[in-house]
């Protein structure tokens, strides 16, 4: 996407994302149906936690929102691509 390279099922530390880019430090996580169950959901907080804490942004989206609004998803990550292309022209 826009000449950023993203890497399926990366592992970073003791986590596996579902897509990261180094350059943007972004990872990006497909929420299916069992991330709904409260075990799964704060596993879910604390791997976002960690990632964050070493410099990386998490944006997660549910499988229905990528198979019926692929266009928002999509949007989305442009949006934090040109926030963060906009951090680095910052004086």
């Amino acid at each position: 996407m826009r000449g950023y390279d993203f890497h399926r099922q990366k592992p970073i530390d003791n986590y596996i994302v579902d897509f990261f880019c180094n350059k943007l430090q972004l990872a990006i996580e497909l929420v299916g149906y069992t991330h709904i169950l409260e075990e799964v959901h704060e596993k879910d907080k604390i791997k976002d936690l960690h990632l964050n804490k070493i410099g990386i942004r998490v944006l997660r989206f549910g499988d229905e929102e990528v198979t019926k609004d692929i266009n928002n998803v999509l949007r989305t990550i442009e949006i934090y691509i040109d926030e963060f292309e906009s951090r680095l022209t910052l004086p």
